[in-house]
Order: C-alpha cells, then structure tokens, then sequence
C-alpha cells in the first residue's frame, strides 16, 4: 500500500521528508506567521521573549484537512494523520471531522498523539519507520498507538506568565511561585500539559529531570528539549547528569517549536522518552 502520514506542525523535531505537516498559525501583536513556513523555531523563541503577552495558535482547520486529504488521496491508498493531543488544541477533531467526509474515497485513521512538540515527532518518526519497512496500514497503526501510550515528557519552565496565561497554571500559584522564586516542573498527563512539582534552583531542576529518566528501564528514543540552539547552562547540566546515569544512550537534541513555546513560554528545558516495549513486557 501507499500509505501517506500527515501530522500538524505542532510535532517539532526532524521528521522524515515525506511526511505532510499542516502549520498551525501563531497570531502577535497584529501578525500572523504559519508555523514552520514564516516563522521557524529559533525565530519564534526570539520574538516571543520579547512578548508580555502569550501568542495565539490557531490550529488548521477542517477545511485545510480536508484540502490536504484530498491532494493526497489522489496517490495514496491511505492516510495515517497524527496530532497534538486533543487535550491541549483542537487540532484532532478539525482533522477526525475532515476524514468523515473522505469516507469512501480513501482510508483515513486519525490518531490523537495525547502528547505536543518532540514527543509527537518520535510517534511520527516511528509511523514512518514502519511504512518504510513494508508493515501494513493495520500494523502501522497498531505500532503508533502502543507507542502513544509509551510516550513520556517533563520540562522545566524558567518563566510562568505564558503558563498563567494560557491558564495551565492557575494566577495564585504563579504569583506564590515568583514571591517564592519557585520554578514549576511540568510534564504531560492524561494528555495535559501540567504542572507536576516546584523546585527553587536549576540544580534542583535538571535533578528532578534525571530522576524522571532513571525511572525507565530503557528507551527506545529519546530527546532533550531546548530554547536555543547550541548548549545553555540547562542543558549542559543536563547532559552532565545523563552521561553519568546513562553511558550508553544518546540524547539528541532539539529546539522546541513555536506552538509549545507560545504555551510554556520561551526559557523552557524538558527530555521526553519513548519508553522501550520490554518494559511493558516485564509486568
């Protein structure tokens, strides 16, 4: 079969070239800028720290799904399409909503990935592994969704106004926290981004993070998350600590994109794992 994955540019990462992705659209200040085509991440993460204000995304929709479902299907004998978790934007339901009115013409399956940014670009990463290797649209499908459920995250925000404001941390927490000088650790849960614990240092942060990872016993990817290129003192620290816990395992890294930037804010740092099949196998 020919099968095509679509995916919403909230999956940030490298993804392989034959993979579809429908830009989101951040709104600032009185501009619009498509997500990954005028604005790419690094420049996002620039214009942002100079915003007070968190920018709005404005997710693609049912139109544009079907648009792109329409060009697609003229080749491809179905369409695997994986978004951000529903939880967070409505990017799913715009694209389970376009599917419907492919029915007959092209076999279409819509998965919510119930996570953002690098953790759907390892699940899309995956999917295009198996297309790559001959598994069957079934099989494809059957892969992604054990790994959605495998998929884990945590990041540590250095600011919290865009939290506050895009009300993933509540106003009393995010003033006690900077009364206090306390940074909030977050990760992704039940398909939410939210707030799992508070630390005051950034020691005190990248430990939290190792701990997280030391929690696995092993992984079948990776990726440290950052907010900007190159290594700032977080991720230094960070790999300082992962070098010594894990000897063996690479950790790439990358930017995260726009849309989570303009949830989280610009001074973020955060790992997320695809956590190995054996582990589920030893219960």
């Amino acid at each position: 079969m020919n099968i095509h994955i679509v995916t919403d540019s909230c999956a940030h990462g490298q993804l392989p070239a034959n993979v579809t992705v429908v830009p989101n659209t951040i709104s600032l200040q009185g501009k619009t800028y498509r997500e990954g085509v005028d604005l790419s991440a690094e420049d996002a993460l620039k214009l942002f720290s100079r915003q007070p204000y968190a920018p709005l995304i404005h997710v693609p929709t049912q139109e544009d799904y079907l648009a792109v479902y329409e060009q697609l299907a003229r080749s491809a004998d179905a369409i695997l399409s994986i978004h951000v978790s529903r939880e967070i934007l409505p990017s799913w339901q715009n694209a389970r909503e376009a599917a419907k009115q492919m029915t007959g013409r092209c076999e279409i399956e819509v998965v919510d990935s119930r996570t953002i940014s690098a953790g759907q670009s390892i699940l899309v990463r995956l999917a295009a592994r198996s297309v790559a290797r001959g598994a069957s649209f079934e099989e494809t499908i059957r892969i992604l969704r054990g790994a959605v459920e495998r998929i884990y995250s945590v990041y540590y925000a250095e600011t919290t106004d865009f939290l506050m404001q895009n009300q993933i941390m509540s106003p009393s927490h995010s003033i006690l926290g900077m009364m206090l000088n306390l940074k909030p650790v977050l990760t992704v849960e039940e398909g939410r981004l939210v707030p799992m614990e508070k630390v005051r240092t950034r020691v005190q942060a990248i430990e939290r993070i190792v701990e997280f990872a030391v929690e696995f016993l092993s992984f079948d990817d990776a990726l440290v998350v950052q907010h900007r290129p190159g290594s700032s003192d977080q991720t230094r620290m960070l790999y300082d600590r992962l070098s010594t816990e894990f000897p063996n395992q690479n950790f790439p890294n990358t930017l995260y994109g726009a849309s989570l930037a303009a949830l989280i804010g610009t001074e973020a740092t955060g790992l997320v794992i695809l956590e190995g099949e054996e582990n589920e196998n030893d219960f």
